[in-house]
């Protein structure tokens, strides 16, 4: 069915439904059950009346709102009033529901309310669930919405030159049809960039910057000032890795950036590395590293096998990162 003809045919049964009489205890308005009976939720019942909440609000109802007048006429009723049939979010209420397709379901935020003329406001009832309207459940309400006590003593202001307002608000909530979906990959290919400086010792005190390399759906790049910073400063070298830009048509967000951030030895296989780890920022320019890979003091040592011939060589080995697809949900 398309959704032109599941608009027009999207009736689902719903009404407010006045039942006032001294009988009824502290319930006011409650929503109209198959075979046009009365839910039997009972005012002395806490379970009916948990996670419920009222408050006062300026905005009206936006999805329908009845005022009777001459309230006083039906205030010792038990018979039941169901307003005309009106359309929300997509739906016409009140009407029958044997012309949906089999297994429909409606899902809805609703809120229903009575209209204080003294305050010149309306008394919103909802208990923030999400009501699934369907085959095997087509009414929901409230146990209770305001006690009577509270409605007929005119100095609250619900009842006005005897004449009552109540109403309705309908927002049909649904489902998302695509998810962001967070993925960590291990060692990803080409996962491994090495960055060689040379004539360390014309170098300025100021920040350097690798070229950008690529690993996944997201540009990094390796950054480092040969005087150092932060705590390490001026006894020890710092490293740090910078999130870039993304890639053409890759989502653009947070990414899970792991490295290991290596000053390699040039004589041997005992190189310095240390681990970092962190939530990079969509923006780019962000960096994560380490203040002290080396004391600049061991650098310089010519036995040590870190500086030779007045160049040093740095490698990022990228060992997880995330990548973020838009998917069905």
């Amino acid at each position: 069915m398309d959704s032109q003809r599941w608009s027009t045919l999207g009736f689902i049964s719903l009404a407010l439904f006045l039942f006032i009489t001294s009988s009824s205890a502290e319930l006011i308005i409650k929503q109209v059950i198959e075979g046009r009976g009365i839910e039997s939720n009972s005012s002395n019942s806490l379970t009916s009346n948990l996670g419920v909440t009222r408050e006062l609000r300026d905005a009206r109802p936006s999805s329908k709102i009845v005022t009777i007048t001459s309230f006083s006429v039906i205030k010792d009723r038990n018979e039941p009033y169901e307003s005309s049939v009106f359309e929300a979010a997509g739906y016409k209420w009140m009407e029958e529901t044997e012309y949906l397709p089999e297994g429909w379901e409606v899902n809805v935020d609703l809120k229903l309310f009575v209209h204080n003329a003294k305050l010149h406001k309306y008394l919103t009832v909802t208990d923030g669930t999400v009501k699934r309207y369907s085959t095997v459940k087509k009414q929901w309400g409230f146990g209770q919405l305001i006690a009577l006590s509270t409605f007929h003593n005119t100095n609250e202001g619900y009842i006005e030159q005897d004449i009552g307002s109540f109403g309705a608000e309908i927002f049909v909530v649904k489902p998302a049809q695509q998810q962001e979906k967070v993925t960590f990959i291990s060692n990803p290919p080409n996962n491994v960039f090495t960055w060689k400086i040379l004539h360390f010792s014309n170098l300025e005190d100021k920040f350097y910057y690798s070229d950008d390399f690529l690993v996944e759906d997201r540009y990094w790049r390796l950054g480092f000032n040969p005087k150092g910073d932060g705590g390490g400063r001026p006894h020890a070298l710092p490293l740090f890795l910078y999130a870039q830009g993304h890639k053409a048509n890759a989502v653009a967000t947070n990414t899970w950036g792991a490295v290991n951030l290596r000053l390699k030895n040039q004589r041997s296989s005992n190189h310095k590395q240390l681990y970092s780890a962190a939530w990079y920022p969509t923006r780019s320019g962000y960096g994560v590293g380490v203040n002290n890979i080396i004391l600049l003091a061991d650098l310089k040592d010519p036995s040590k096998g870190f500086m030779v011939n007045d160049a040093i060589i740095f490698e990022a080995e990228m060992v997880k990162v995330s990548v973020t697809n838009i998917v069905s949900a």
